[in-house]
């Protein structure tokens, strides 16, 4: 039966709907069969119309031609879109070696037919059939296969051979079936119920599973007599059907690659959003820091601001207060705490130009300052305005001025105004062409002014410095003497201002001229009365000049006892006044200093060094040459040091052959020393990484290789080798990942034999590598996932079936499931949708910029490392391709993690009372409080630390500074953020008045560092920068202490250098510094302090500062600027001269322990130059450094 009715049970024989909506009479097998959406076959009503139909249906007598549905447009699935029927049966009758037609008539015990005998009543009616065959076969009987044969022997029935075979299969079922019905022996059926099944016929099965009743169909259901129900109107045939279509194929994908692709780039754009999410709430933060210090300025300040400075398109408004002095014809800007930030000069002839808003509350007003930036400013309304132009007699006269004020519009009065910026550029363009000329730069290098404007050419060219730009160029302040005598001596003219040739001969004199030509012109500019002589307060007022460039180094009294000692080395001792050769014969010592003494201006040094690279550079080190072996002598004397214990030679350059070698040996010199360096971290990374690729090879060869059995490697071979491969080197790194945080593990492993073999200082860093692999690793997973979702979403349900046998079921359905629901409604999917949202907010959280931004971020967000586990865990167990495999991973390391955090959650439990809390400068607060029972720790350890009056429970670490022989602990915390600011406030006098005590702290720790390992090497080299200074109070005070009791350690010497802006940001070091002075009695330490605020490229201003400074350490016996015998340098330290000088003072020494603290620059520097030293065949520098 190829065609079927459908009809219902009143007769009614329905038209079937086509593939192009037209209808025919019945259903045709070709496009019907594997057809799972024929639109036909909706309902269960539909199929019970299909069988009555069928019932009905007249059909042909058995004949031996196969109608063209099952030749060539058998449906099939996926590839086999369309076959032919015959031809696979025969074919797959070769494959399973089944017998030739004889040969199973044979097997039946039937007797072997020539060609004419297989059914000699069709051979009678069809002669061609049988010669056509025969000639295929070559007219060789025995080469006939069975199912062709079968064919042409039945006629209206079965022919014998097919009769036989299926009364052989039936009797097989029955007699190998024990619960066949007929089967007394088993017990199931009564006799009465054996007669009734065999009662049963196959319209009674019809009648009980259809909607059909008695009568609606004839009892024989296989067969349509005349007068049985509902007869067919006509017989069917193909010339009343639709033709059976061609081949098609169907596009599972079809409307969903828009889709698919949003969701793809949604999913990429989980970091994206992540990183703006972060710069929001790192501009709130920020925002709201900068409210909190506004707001404790303006409590600081005496009252609300006057108005509000604008100072460009793109800055905030800045609170400004107003005074204006008629008198003096000035007008002063000053900040929230008074202090001026610019004085206004009014003119005392001709008019000064005013523009006001006359829109938008008109509150803003801008006055023209001539050869200087406008003045904008806004106010609360526009009668504080009003206020504030009366007071600068706006349209009445005082004296001869007179304010001539004019309204536009805001927006026109703020395009109106030449701001700072503004200023600022054509002040560049004017040094620039000012250098120009002196240091015959080429013109491109200094500017070109062919594409700027004509007026902006005109104020360039006409460019006149105010004494405020002036100073700012020196980088000191407006109000110095040292400007104010320069900025005099300059002003030929005395119009206020200098022009391009009064800068230029200013200039030109202190670069080119003699030391003699310098002295004596300083010597002039103070020589008030002209007389050729400087008396005693002459002299004091021209080291005044000099000390306060110093930006507040010294202190007032630090600066008189300075300038004591400069009178006393210059003989006012024995005269009232002193000559130019008096002056001159005190610089003796120092003439090749001034020699190459100048007036820098801001961007002069970097256009000299450009087009001068091999000028001079003058060097303050102190040196063996510098200081006389008589000197010498007496220092140390003075210092209390025996003779021949000091040495000068530790900034020596080394003098050592060069060893020759070729560019080769060099190399593998270089490669030796690095390995030697880095061995420990070699292994360690050699090890992670081996396992990482190891697992991921492992599950490459297996899916690649040894996973036919299960189809998926055929399915998607590539996706599925990349995700497995993936999966199990992320299953690896992030479990591992744990220990890299086990702090107090990594304390205690740190005094152990691992010690040697584990480089523990660099666990941040691995914890940092191994994320950064585990996250590119994880994005590989998902590139690979959605190679798969898309194999799987065009994939035939009967192939899901097969390869997702737990979850698909092959029901007859023939779409598979859409991309939708792999990533959304499926447990990997869903959760692996979750874990990249998740790793986006915790990598871009913890980058260095928003984690310095936002402390608070980054604690909260890295706390979804709890999510993050637990995802993975369910991600991993819905065992959709394998069995789950994360927690074997997990398991070990998570153990020694929770370990870690019992331990530390133990210790936050306990409340310390603070004992002293002391603000000192810089934002500086000093916190001491009691240790607790048990708390042992040694220097250079750091801990973590929480106060929850501040209504947060983050924990921020700290290095102790207190020593491990001290009663109490103590921590300097400098503020330079949020918590660090309100920490300090909560510890201010007026706080602790309001809550009664201190607020309590919690802390957790103590942890290891590197830097508690200085005991382990026979010199030790400590640097610090800024607050970076802390770890190394402790270690000082520890090993002077320890020096002072005998005790034994492997130390020997410690030079400790000391960067700091100004000393004065940290005097609390200078103070521990001293008392390491004090009790060093074995000269164990050598202190250097290196200010960076005075440039290490000397011009005359630093000059002089550097001969005040070394004439007073001379007559007083220590530091001008810190008070301390330790000797005070100017710039940066020169690390690499110092480390070679290291080696050749300590020849002895194998290893040198090298200790920095402080900003990521200082540390940067710290470890080149001992990369660079260490390719060198001498002592060996192994860096330390401090790393949250």
């Amino acid at each position: 039966m190829l065609r079927r009715n459908a009809r219902n049970r009143t007769c009614h024989y329905r038209d079937i709907i086509n593939f192009d909506d037209s209808t025919s009479p019945a259903m045709r097998v070709c496009n019907s069969f594997w057809n799972r959406e024929n639109q036909n076959l909706q309902t269960s009503q539909d199929v019970d119309d299909l069988i009555m139909g069928m019932a009905s249906q007249i059909a042909e007598r058995e004949d031996n031609i196969i109608v063209e549905d099952l030749r060539d447009y058998m449906y099939g699935p996926l590839k086999f879109s369309r076959s032919d029927l015959v031809a696979l049966t025969i074919q797959r009758g070769r494959d399973s070696g089944l017998p030739s037609y004889n040969q199973a008539r044979a097997a039946f015990d039937l007797p072997p037919v020539r060609w004419e005998e297989i059914n000699p009543q069709l051979k009678s009616t069809s002669h061609q059939l049988f010669r056509d065959l025969a000639e295929l076969y070559g007219s060789d009987i025995s080469k006939l296969e069975l199912f062709p044969g079968g064919l042409l022997e039945s006629f209206g029935a079965p022919g014998p051979l097919f009769s036989a075979i299926i009364l052989d299969q039936f009797q097989r079922i029955r007699d190998g079936d024990r619960y066949w019905f007929e089967n007394k022996k088993n017990g199931l059926f009564t006799v009465e119920e054996v007669q009734a099944i065999r009662r049963t016929t196959f319209h009674d099965v019809v009648l009980a599973v259809t909607s059909a009743q008695s009568g609606d169909i004839q009892n024989n259901v296989f067969l349509w007599m005349e007068g049985d129900p509902c007869p067919q109107p006509e017989q069917v045939n193909a010339t009343t059907l639709h033709p059976c279509i061609n081949g098609t194929s169907r596009d599972y994908f079809e409307g969903s690659l828009l889709g698919f692709s949003v969701t793809v780039a949604a999913l990429f754009l989980f970091p994206p959003v992540s990183f703006l999410l972060a710069y929001m709430v790192a501009f709130y933060r920020k925002s709201k820091f900068n409210r909190y210090q506004r707001k404790r300025s303006m409590a600081d300040s005496s009252g609300e601001p006057a108005a509000y400075e604008w100072q460009g398109p793109r800055q905030s408004l800045q609170p400004v207060g107003l005074e204006v002095d008629m008198q003096n014809r000035r007008l002063q800007v000053t900040d929230c705490s008074g202090s001026v930030l610019r004085s206004l000069s009014l003119p005392s002839q001709g008019h000064l130009d005013a523009l006001l808003s006359r829109d938008r509350r008109r509150r803003a007003l801008l006055l023209k300052v001539p050869k200087e930036y406008d003045l904008v400013l806004f106010f609360e309304d526009e009668s504080k305005r009003s206020h504030f132009m009366g007071q600068l007699g706006s349209d009445r006269s005082v004296g001869s001025q007179v304010v001539r004020a004019r309204e536009v519009r805001e927006q026109d009065l703020l395009k109106e105004a030449v701001t700072r910026e503004q200023r600022a550029q054509i002040v560049e363009t004017f040094f620039r062409h000012t250098f120009a000329k002196i240091l015959e730069i080429d013109k491109r290098d200094a500017g070109d002014l062919s594409s700027v404007s004509s007026r902006r050419t005109r104020e360039v060219l006409q460019c006149e410095l105010t004494k405020m730009e002036f100073a700012h160029a020196l980088g000191l302040k407006p109000d110095s003497l040292f400007v104010e005598s320069m900025f005099t001596l300059a002003d030929k003219d005395g119009n206020g201002y200098l022009s391009c040739q009064e800068l230029l001969d200013i200039v030109v004199f202190f670069m080119k001229g003699s030391p003699e030509d310098k002295s004596k012109q300083m010597f002039t500019m103070h020589d008030i009365d002209g007389n050729g002589f400087l008396s005693k307060d002459e002299f004091s007022r021209l080291l005044r000049s000099f000390i306060e460039i110093s930006n507040s180094c010294l202190s007032k009294s630090q600066a008189e006892q300075a300038i004591e000692a400069m009178l006393t080395a210059a003989g006012f001792d024995d005269k009232e006044q002193i000559t130019w050769e008096d002056f001159h014969f005190l610089l003796r010592d120092h003439e090749k200093e001034l020699r190459f003494a100048q007036l820098n201006i801001k961007g002069m040094e970097i256009l000299l060094k450009r087009n001068h690279p091999l000028s001079p550079q003058p060097s303050f080190i102190t040196t063996a040459k510098n200081i006389s072996k008589t000197e010498g002598e007496g220092l140390r004397m003075r210092m209390g040091k025996k003779a021949g214990s000091y040495s000068a030679k530790v900034y020596l350059k080394p003098t050592r052959e060069r060893y020759r070698r070729s560019q080769v040996q060099q190399r593998i010199q270089q490669f030796k020393r690095f390995v030697e360096n880095y061995r420990r971290h070699i292994v360690c990374l050699a090890i992670i990484y081996s396992i990482t690729a190891g697992v991921t090879l492992e599950r490459c060869y297996h899916y690649g290789l040894q996973a036919d059995d299960t189809g998926i490697p055929e399915t998607t071979a590539v996706g599925i080798v990349v995700s497995r491969g993936s999966a199990a080197a992320v299953s690896f790194l992030f479990p591992y990942m744990l220990l890299t945080v086990c702090r107090n593990l990594i304390t205690l492993a740190r005094e152990t034999f691992l010690n040697r073999y584990i480089p523990f200082d660099s666990a941040i860093d691995l914890h940092r590598w191994m994320a950064m692999s585990a996250i590119i690793l994880t994005v590989i997973h998902s590139l690979g996932h959605v190679v798969n979702v898309y194999i799987l979403s065009i994939s035939n349900l009967s192939i899901l079936a097969c390869l997702f046998p737990k979850v698909f079921a092959n029901d007859g359905f023939e779409l598979p499931q859409q991309w939708s629901w792999w990533l959304f409604k499926t447990v990997p999917g869903l959760t692996g949708v979750l874990l990249l949202l998740v790793l986006a907010l915790m990598y871009v959280f913890a980058s260095q910029y928003f984690r310095h931004i936002s402390f608070r971020g980054f604690w909260v967000t890295h706390y979804l490392y709890i999510v993050l586990y637990i995802l993975t865990v369910i991600h991993g167990s819905y065992g959709l391709i394998q069995e789950p495999r994360f927690h074997i991973f997990l398991i070990p390391p998570a153990v020694l993690f929770l370990v870690d955090k019992l331990i530390s959650l133990n210790r936050k439990k306990v409340e310390i009372p603070v004992v002293k809390a002391e603000l000192l400068p810089s934002g500086v607060t000093c916190l001491e409080f009691k240790r607790p029972q048990g708390f042992m720790y040694r220097s250079g350890q750091w801990v973590r630390v929480a106060c929850l009056a501040l209504g947060t429970d983050e924990y921020h670490p700290f290095t102790l500074t207190s020593a491990p022989h001290e009663e109490t602990l103590s921590l300097h915390i400098r503020a330079v953020g949020p918590w660090t600011s309100k920490l300090r406030e909560s510890y201010t006098p007026g706080s602790q008045e309001q809550l009664g005590a201190y607020p309590k702290l919690h802390l957790d720790g103590p942890f290891g560092e590197g830097h508690q390992e200085w005991t382990n090497f026979e010199v030790s080299v400590l640097v610090g920068g800024g607050i970076g200074v802390t770890p190394f109070a402790s270690i000082l005070k520890d090993l002077v202490f320890k020096s002072s009791i005998k005790f034994k350690i492997q130390c020997k010497k410690v030079y400790f250098i000391w960067v700091t802006r100004t000393q004065k940001q940290f005097e609390w070091v200078s103070d521990i510094i001293r008392e390491v002075e004090e009790m060093d009695a074995q000269d164990l330490v050598s202190v250097h302090i290196y200010i960076t605020q005075l440039a290490e490229k000397f011009d005359l201003r630093t000059t002089m500062l550097y001969i005040c400074e070394r004439n007073f350490q001379k007559v007083m016996n220590r530091s001008l600027f810190t008070g301390l015998r330790s000797i005070t340098h100017f710039g940066r330290p020169p690390l690499l001269s110092f480390f070679s000088s290291l080696q050749e003072v300590h020849p002895e020494v194998s290893k040198i322990g090298v200790f920095s603290c402080g900003p990521p620059g200082l540390t940067k520097n710290v470890e080149k130059a001992c990369q660079r030293m260490n390719k060198r065949d001498q002592a060996h520098f192994i860096h330390h450094y401090e790393n949250f």
